[in-house]
């Protein structure tokens, strides 16, 4: 499947700044993006296995770094704490990252406790407006809650815990206690997610599997950790996760393992918990739906092709009179809740 391998980044409209303003998201920050990219020298990063993370480590002049460090640990108390200083005395950063692959180039901040070495990170980014309603969506519409800043053309993201899909696949699929039926659930729900929102490309690297030990067997959430593919793409198919060939392995068990009404059942379900929670914070969804309806997040060619391919999917035309990819959201949205209890189908995943 296509995919642009270079999204350009939106600047962030007057409107979606305003939303971000009244929902404390938007604040000063005494760390910019533009402030972290004027390192001395850089490292790779390998894993336990030798091989390049693609990240690398970067280092700065003593005298920079001190001041990264305070304005770096001030960032995470306001990202954790809403700004209590009093609990970053202990803290310090430990590591700076830089990663030169994909559309985002982030850094990424290890924090480190002094007391007891714990540490956790979070992400110094480009404030890409795509990004951004991406986060949001994910914040209102998933059963997960996000932590996100922005400041002017930088965004801070919080870290989100989880083994990496492509490891999973590669590493726990094939043990004899993993319990495929609860992740399979998951994985319909997670691309039943991913579609009523539009949230694209869903490779197996672009989203993590959290795993909660139960007292009878683990618990599976899948979980995107990459946004910058909201409401993008013309192709219908890339906001299914179901179609990424990184994806096959899990989505062949699927198959497998779940009768046809089974999947329904899901996905139905799923789409109940979205409306819920859209009911739950109507008016802040609608206020986001405003903003990204007079947005520019896509290309004409882009927005035209996703609306053909809606109209055929949803057999109507509602989609012709959408203008911008944020209209296009918004009746996608509401037709996928307003769905009726569905009738038994014939196939797994409709095509």
């Amino acid at each position: 499947m296509d995919i642009s391998k270079k999204k350009p980044a939106y600047a962030i409209s007057t409107q979606l700044r305003l939303y971000l303003e009244k929902f404390d998201r938007d604040m000063k920050l005494p760390v910019s993006y533009e402030g972290l990219m004027h390192w001395k020298e850089g490292f790779p990063i390998m894993d336990k296995n030798g091989e390049d993370t693609l990240w690398e480590s970067v280092m700065y002049e003593p005298s920079r770094m001190e001041e990264l460090n305070q304005g770096l640990t001030q960032v995470y108390a306001l990202l954790k704490t809403d700004g209590d200083l009093s609990v970053i005395g202990h803290l310090r950063v430990d590591r700076i990252d830089f990663c030169h692959f994909g559309n985002s180039k982030p850094f990424r901040i290890r924090i480190i406790n002094q007391f007891n070495d714990n540490y956790d990170y979070f992400y110094v980014k480009i404030a890409d407006a795509s990004r951004v309603y991406g986060l949001e969506f994910e914040h209102i519409l998933s059963p997960n809650r996000i932590n996100y800043l922005v400041d002017g053309n930088s965004l801070i993201e919080e870290h989100i815990a989880g083994i990496p899909g492509d490891q999973f696949i590669d590493q726990f699929l094939s043990m004899p206690n993993f319990g495929k039926i609860r992740l399979a659930k998951e994985f319909v729900k997670f691309n039943e997610r991913c579609f009523v929102r539009l949230l694209g490309d869903m490779r197996s690297y672009n989203y993590v599997i959290d795993v909660t030990p139960d007292f009878e067997e683990a618990q599976y959430r899948v979980r995107a950790i990459d946004f910058d593919q909201q409401c993008y793409e013309g192709r219908k198919n890339v906001y299914l996760p179901q179609f990424f060939k990184e994806n096959n392995a899990i989505v062949d068990f699927c198959r497998d393992i779940m009768t046809p009404e089974t999947i329904t059942q899901y996905k139905y379900e799923e789409r109940i918990l979205i409306k819920k929670r859209y009911a739950s914070a109507s008016y802040r969804t609608n206020d986001l739906l405003v903003a990204i309806k007079q947005d520019t997040i896509s290309t004409p060619k882009k927005t035209d092709q996703l609306k053909t391919e809606l109209n055929k999917y949803h057999e109507n035309q509602e989609f012709n009179s959408c203008k911008t990819m944020g209209e296009i959201m918004g009746v996608h949205l509401e037709l996928m809740l307003t769905k009726p209890i569905p009738e038994k189908i014939s196939s797994a995943f409709r095509l």
